[in-house]
């Protein structure tokens, strides 16, 4: 075959319709594209797309097949100051490619040009694009549809989830195939989580500098290709694709009524600065990709180099046909937007730009959990609180406030109420409900659970970045020895802490989400920035888990359940029955109390639950509202108590009562 034919203009990508396959490309400024054909000796077959549609390059290739290996080689100007990089020496990836083969290496063929395009022909080193046709048997899989009120999300990683369990075969261990293994569904039941979030899932690469360094990129934001199952998750089974596995694990998460959240990236690209290589939309169309300087060069509103532009249509529709290849084809339930911000940069940050108005208007994505990370490092980029229509956002105050509040003892009780009541001052607004509040006390992002009461200093050394990466601003408490290695009572008043913090989380109103390996007191060695240590450091060591503590915290997700104030998703209003606030004498708090008094509280839940709060260094006598009270699992009544009403809470401490 010498030539292709028209095709069509959609939908992007390639795809195999039985007889051939249709290419499609974007790109409004080039002057022609090639489709490079690759057999299994790495030969290279150049076709020019014969079609244009706008700024859709197309053709088909009759008698096409699934397996074909391709690239891209995009023509036009190499005008720097316009922003315009073309450079057909280089091979590209397709935007949309579905399946990618072959590791991006730190290599100098790789990079465009400077002031002029460099003269290497990258394909050699270049990972190739796959065409693929799998068809799927879903056996009638429904999406589990839980409600926003009852949601209990578990944020993990492929990869260190399951690499260490002596339970899972070791062929299948680190892969998609463990995530739906009949142990990984018990634990996720046992614990009571019903949405289980995925660090980026999609084809990443290690950025040059980490390679130099003999690090990766383990957390997987450095996406290369969003469209494409990640194939270092597929397991070592020979009759395995890495699209077939992860739909496996996400039919038996469904069945056991258990959704599948994807961490999405669409902030920037595996391509970097200036000086990372080009891969595919560098050489695409710059402009068209990206936000750029008036000197052609990057807006760096990500931290990472870059940012994707996406606030033109086919910008727009990229990402769009994107989500939806996820939900249609893989049956995710949902999307945490990674620096979410830039999704609304137009380029200032606006709730209605184009891309949010597509996602809240579009059909497919209308049953789908959507949730932000609410901010990027450009100007006007915090935007917490601001996001539109059904968006959740995770909520850093609510986490650095608990933080505060058990661990620091330096935020006022009315601070730590709005917190603990869905953060109405940012979130009651617009018609949002309390799920937008996304609580959390940690994230794969920062020091684990165990970690926050073990270290009062960040300890990134092996990251190689000098110990300059991560957060200074943690909030956490070593509770007077830094490390794991401590006294007994150091170890229990810590046990105390990481109590405190996990039951305010889990009955807290809004959305609580638990990161993987806190309900084991899983520890990162105080790294707070692991995104580069694929190691013991970040696996989870099922082996040295704590089970008391992960009984503790189920038993906590099992309470949520029998509180009605918590889940029904509505905001609470003094008078209702669904809250009342008391002081340590049961009596309404006055005003000074809120802001100067002492951090002890008694929370009144739907009339017949009590969350009997103390976060002051001394064990005190509280007097409950009247009524026959007892203990509920998980909490205990160590030593003499009052006579009810009476009631005395140990120091640091929270408790949950139910009157008969």
């Amino acid at each position: 075959m010498t030539e292709l034919t028209p095709g069509i203009a959609a939908p992007l990508g390639a795809h195999y319709d039985g007889n051939g396959i249709n290419f499609t490309l974007f790109s409004a400024h080039a002057t022609g594209v090639e489709l490079c054909l690759f057999d299994g000796q790495q030969r290279e077959v150049r076709l020019p797309l014969p079609a244009r549609s706008g700024d859709i390059w197309h053709g088909y290739l009759p008698g096409g097949k699934p397996g074909q290996r391709y690239g891209y080689r995009v023509y036009g100007p190499f005008e720097p100051a316009k922003g315009l990089r073309f450079n057909p020496n280089k091979l590209l990836l397709d935007p949309a490619a579905r399946a990618v083969e072959g590791p991006v290496a730190d290599d100098l063929e790789l990079h465009g040009g400077y002031d002029r395009p460099d003269p290497e022909n990258s394909a050699e080193v270049m990972p190739k694009c796959v065409v693929i046709d799998e068809a799927y048997d879903w056996q009638g899989d429904r999406p589990p549809a839980t409600p926003w009120g009852k949601t209990v999300i578990y944020e993990a990683h492929v990869r260190g989830l399951t690499l260490l369990h002596p339970d899972i075969p070791p062929v299948l261990r680190g892969s998609f195939a463990a995530l739906g293994h009949p142990v990984m569904i018990a634990h996720f039941k046992r614990l009571g989580i019903t949405a289980l979030e995925l660090l980026p899932v999609q084809q990443h690469s290690s950025e040059p500098r980490l390679q130099r360094l003999g690090l990766i990129n383990y957390w997987g934001y450095n996406v290369l290709a969003p469209y494409a199952p990640d194939n270092r998750y597929c397991s070592l089974r020979t009759d395995m694709t890495p699209l077939r596995e992860f739909r496996d694990a996400v039919k038996a998460l469904h069945k056991a009524g258990i959704e599948v959240i994807l961490d999405v990236v669409f902030n920037h690209s595996a391509e970097l600065d200036m000086d990372g290589p080009t891969l595919s939309q560098r050489g695409i169309d710059n402009p068209g990709y990206y936000w750029l300087t008036p000197d052609g060069g990057y807006v760096n509103d990500t931290g990472c180099g870059n940012t994707l532009r996406l606030d033109q249509p086919q910008g727009v529709a990229w990402v769009m046909e994107c989500l939806h290849f996820w939900v249609s084809e893989c049956h995710v339930d949902g999307f945490r937007f990674d620096l979410g911000s830039v999704l609304g940069r137009t380029p200032a940050f606006d709730r209605d730009a184009p891309l949010f108005q597509a996602m809240l208007a579009d059909d497919l994505l209308s049953r789908c959990k959507l949730i932000a990370e609410p901010w990027d490092i450009g100007p006007g980029g915090y935007q917490v609180g601001a996001f539109p229509g059904r968006f959740a956002e995770w909520n850093d105050h609510y986490r650095d406030d608990m933080r505060r509040f058990w661990l620091q003892g330096d935020l006022p009780l009315g601070q730590f109420a709005q917190r603990f009541a869905g953060s109405s001052d940012l979130f009651n607004q617009r018609g949002r409900a309390p799920y937008a509040s996304i609580n959390m006390l940690t994230a794969h992002d920062g020091f684990t659970l165990q970690d926050l009461v073990s270290f009062n200093r960040k300890h990134n050394q092996l990251n190689g970045e000098g110990n300059r990466d991560g957060s200074d601003h943690n909030f956490s408490y070593n509770h007077g020895v830094e490390g794991p290695i401590a006294d007994d009572a150091i170890v229990q008043r810590r046990k105390a802490s990481r109590q405190a913090l996990l039951a305010t989380l889990l009955l807290s109103q809004g959305t609580p989400m638990l990161l993987a390996g806190d309900e084991h007191g899983h520890s990162q060695q105080g790294n707070n920035n692991a995104y580069c240590q694929d190691n013991a450091i970040t696996w989870l060591d099922w082996a040295k888990a704590d089970d008391s503590l992960t009984a503790y915290t189920a038993a906590l997700i099992h309470l949520r359940r029998q509180i009605p104030a918590l889940q029904q998703d509505r905001w609470w209003q003094e008078g209702d029955g669904s809250v009342q606030w008391l002081n340590a004498q049961g009596q309404p708090p006055a005003a000074q109390e809120w802001e100067q008094g002492d951090l002890q509280l008694q929370i009144r839940l739907s009339q017949r639950w009590l969350v009997v709060v103390n976060a002051t260094p001394q064990a005190v006598e509280m007097r409950l509202p009247m009524g026959d009270w007892q203990v509920v699992a998980p909490f205990t009544q160590e030593g003499p108590r009052a006579v009810l009403p009476a009631w005395n809470q140990a120091a640091h401490s929270i408790c949950v009562l139910v009157q008969k």
